[in-house]
């Protein structure tokens, strides 16, 4: 049975199909409508979302498909002591696919292991979110026309940002990729990534100032510095303001960059860089409905 668990579990061509086939939905979602009347999605959000969830149930619902599951772990009888294992495989005798979040790294693969059904990773921990990373390359591609030659700076929360890890994985599969990694020493790549980089001979640069790499960068990806993620509230409070990308700070860049930003946004992008033609962090939200009807209509024709 074939789930989706990491990006890498995906072939660049696969990458290259879903996207394409993104697109085309965004062009005509009318040509889908009614494509998967009668499957089940099942949502099993054992943490917070607003976006990943609702793009999941409003790609099923637009493919004409019904959605069924649970918005926070307390909701789900799991809170009474149930093991992930029963609730994957009770949930899956009652749908077709399950996209599922949950805290703990790892979880996606316990999940797999009893389900009955496909299961899409949308976040695990700081691990991975192969899901936003679809939405990302849609984003990129749209943008920038290739996946290739393009230098991409990741800034703000390196370390526990499971968007930033799935995307460094997905980018180093393209030819002439280039990353500048901006973030405080407490917050840098994990070490297992930077080796794989040089392991591949992947150019990259590790900086603390975002403003001193802007105007050599295709992609600028901000992230937030997690709360969640943090076991000390000074730790938190004293970086979380650490990276804020201003028009100031925007207009050291080219034309030619591109904004995103996985969302939610807290304060490290101003409000008044939103209508900057460069910043394509909501267009990317549209995208991320678009990429997860690809990836629901991938799975279920894969697993009929």
């Amino acid at each position: 049975m074939r789930h989706l668990i990491n990006i890498t579990d995906l072939t660049v061509e696969e990458i290259e199909e879903l996207v394409t086939l993104g697109e085309a939905m965004r062009a005509r979602p009318q040509d889908w409508r009614e494509t998967q009347r009668g499957r089940i999605l099942g949502t099993l959000f054992f943490e917070p979302s607003t976006r990943t969830r609702l793009s999941f149930e409003s790609a099923m619902l637009s493919l004409g498909g019904s959605v069924l599951g649970f918005a926070s772990a307390d909701s789900s009888s799991t809170s009474k002591g149930e093991s992930l294992q029963d609730t994957i495989r009770t949930v899956s005798s009652y749908c077709d696919i399950i996209a599922m979040r949950h805290p703990k790294e790892g979880a996606p693969i316990a999940a797999r292991m009893t389900s009955n059904v496909p299961v899409i990773n949308a976040g695990d921990g700081g691990h991975n979110h192969p899901t936003q990373t679809l939405t990302d390359l849609m984003t990129i591609r749209r943008e920038k026309g290739t996946f290739e030659g393009l230098t991409i700076g990741l800034c703000g929360d390196l370390k526990f940002g499971r968007t930033v890890h799935s995307l460094v994985l997905a980018m180093s599969r393209y030819a002439g990729t280039r990353f500048v990694f901006i973030s405080p020493p407490e917050l840098r790549l994990p070490g297992y990534l930077l080796e794989e980089l040089r392991e591949k001979g992947i150019p990259y640069e590790e900086v603390e100032r975002m403003e001193d790499v802007l105007p050599q960068l295709d992609i600028l990806y901000m992230t937030r510095v997690q709360r969640e993620r943090f076991f000390n509230e000074a730790d938190y409070v004293r970086l979380k303001d650490t990276y804020i990308l201003t028009p100031d700070k925007l207009a050291l860049a080219g034309e030619g960059l591109r904004v995103l930003h996985p969302l939610p946004r807290v304060n490290e992008i101003s409000p008044k860089v939103d209508d900057d033609p460069r910043a394509v962090y909501f267009d990317q939200v549209r995208n991320g409905r678009y990429i997860r009807m690809a990836l629901i209509t991938k799975l279920l024709e894969e697993n009929p």
